[in-house]
């Protein structure tokens, strides 16, 4: 699983380091980072994805598949 974060979009709500703190962190400019990217089982770091108000966190499996947000079809 690979985790992809666009810190320009951050505005620092922080509901992903809530939902998953050993993934996400907020550093000195309060954007989000990640920290370790197995530091939550999958289920939870999609959680915590979703839970972004503005969709900065991209998830993408092994392969290479976007899981969040899905891709348009």
């Amino acid at each position: 699983m690979k985790i992809q974060v666009q810190r320009d979009l951050c505005i620092s709500a922080a509901s992903c380091v809530a939902v998953a703190p050993g993934v996400f962190q907020l550093d000195t400019e309060g954007k989000v980072y990640v920290v370790d990217p197995k530091g939550a089982d999958e289920a939870t770091i999609l959680e915590a994805a979703r839970s972004c108000p503005v969709q900065c966190i991209t998830i993408t499996d092994d392969a290479g598949k976007q899981l969040y947000p899905e891709a348009a079809k």
